[in-house]
């Protein structure tokens, strides 16, 4: 139920203004079409199955779906799906060993359980298989049953991040050359032909990080492309590995998120070009868990701009990886917690809605301060999202900035919005914080909702209105 909390703003005169900005009365010819899964998932191979028991992974997607109106498609792979052997017999879902729950397995072995896992995941489903070991007929087996039993199968992804395979990793042992995306690229191909055979074209390329993903089109020449549903580009903007230091003001900024997936652009235009999906296939804020920043509060505003930046250049999905349970600083979710950076990927969602088709940036992105339009399939702008990207980390004054824009129907007198805020940028859930979107809703540990949301009013004249977002805090208005 909608509730007004109170008249929050009262018109655009009153205001300074950062920028001049003005809402499309229709959607502008640069509007991007934004992808019913947009905002996707990736787990970790060998933790995928012990998702599958928690109930806050099933709650944590139905939320997504239910605001967005289509499922998260899902992506089950990463590090360890170059360590993973299939073995036909193993009645198991996966089999390994490691010194703590915490660790990550340097070796397992998974069975036919665990493609029937995956078979009942309600999104469209990518599967992560081992290229790096070369063990061919023990993936292809795999891909063979998975192709049988998982009617949400979207594709298969062959190998993970390939440029960071070990010179005694056994394909490139196997090949007697040097590795290099040429040769990688060879080897993609060749695996996509044969497994083609038995399971059809529906590969997904790439899966790089540091590698140009549209430069394996033209390696793989257009007989390797019509193999391929998608091509895969990895992207973490920033590293937590070997003690790496991380930075979220850097990580919030709207300037520099606009700048940063300004380089995924051209990727998104050959594989469009090739009529193939674009996808940011592994992504979260920092490679190695993400060390201090990712739990934060600001890293749930990082994930709303983000997002929205990706389909802006298009992106056609994000998936958010999900690592190793309980020890995992950029997870959505636990085992007796919902994170921070969920409440991002939540509030981003029910901006989208489950009628927004094309989305489109309204500032020009130079400063701290973004503003999107989204529209509705008759071109119709429905909602504006504003974040303020400003770093506050709790000490001082926290500023405030007025944004005005126009373009709206004369006739309007009010309109209303809901804020995500929290008592600052480094606020997290899990230490107690007070996330909260629209005043007092949260999530359970479960991950259902909680807290009654409200709404502010906001004043219109002539067709103007304005609002005012503290700094670290994002705001939806409903027109």
């Amino acid at each position: 139920m909608r509730s007004m909390s109170r008249i929050a703003f009262i018109g655009s005169l009153l205001f300074a203004s950062t920028q001049a900005l003005t809402v499309p009365s229709t959607a502008p010819s640069t509007a991007a079409v934004v992808d019913p899964s947009l905002l996707s998932v990736s787990l970790e191979f060998f933790a995928f199955p012990g998702y599958t028991e928690l109930p806050a992974t099933a709650n944590c997607l139905a939320n997504l779906a239910t605001l967005r109106g289509a499922q998260p498609a899902i992506r089950i792979g990463g590090t360890t799906q170059d360590r993973a052997t299939f073995v036909p017999s193993l009645n198991v879902a996966v089999n390994y060993t490691v010194a703590s729950p915490a660790d990550a397995p340097d070796s397992l072995t998974y069975g036919p359980p665990f493609i029937q896992l995956a078979a009942q995941l309600k999104g469209q489903v990518t599967l992560g298989l081992n290229r790096q070991l070369n063990n061919q007929s023990a993936s292809l087996a795999a891909a063979v049953l998975a192709k049988k039993d998982m009617t949400n199968l979207f594709a298969f992804e062959l190998g993970n991040e390939p440029e960071f395979y070990a010179s005694n990793s056994p394909i490139i042992v196997a090949g007697g050359q040097g590795w290099s995306q040429d040769v990688d690229a060879a080897s993609e191909k060749s695996w996509f032909e044969t497994f083609s055979a038995s399971v059809g074209n529906v590969f997904q390329g790439a899966v790089t990080l540091s590698w140009s993903a549209g430069g394996l089109l033209t390696r793989i020449g257009t007989d390797g492309v019509a193999l391929l549903k998608s091509l895969s580009q990895h992207s973490y903007p920033q590293s937590a590995c070997g003690g790496a230091a991380t930075n979220l003001p850097n990580l919030m900024s709207h300037s520099g998120i606009v700048s940063y997936v300004s380089q995924y652009k051209s990727g998104a235009s050959a594989a469009h070009a090739a009529g193939i999906k674009y996808f940011l296939g592994e992504t979260n804020s920092a490679t190695c868990g993400g060390g201090g920043i990712s739990p934060t509060f600001g890293a749930a505003l990082w994930i709303v701009d983000y997002v929205l930046q990706g389909a802006v250049i298009g992106v056609d999905r994000l998936y958010f990886h999900q690592g190793t349970i309980s020890n995992c600083a950029y997870c959505f979710w636990g085992q007796s917690s919902i994170f921070t950076p969920y409440y991002g990927a939540a509030f981003v969602s029910e901006f989208l809605g489950t009628d927004g088709v094309k989305v489109a940036m309204l500032d020009d992105g130079t400063s701290a301060i973004g503003a999107y339009a989204v529209f509705n399939a008759a071109g119709t702008p429905v909602r504006l999202l504003f974040i303020n990207t400003n770093y506050y980390d709790g000490t001082g004054t926290r500023s405030s900035t007025a944004t005005a824009f126009t373009g709206l129907s004369t006739g309007l007198q009010t309109i209303h919005a809901k804020r995500m805020t929290a008592p600052a940028a480094t606020s997290q859930v899990d230490e107690g914080a007070a996330v909260t979107i629209g005043g007092s809703s949260s999530f359970t540990s479960a991950c259902a909702r909680t807290g009654t949301q409200t709404t502010e009013s906001v004043a219109v004249s002539g067709g103007a209105a304005s609002v005012s977002l503290q700094a670290s805090e994002a705001l939806i208005v409903f027109l």
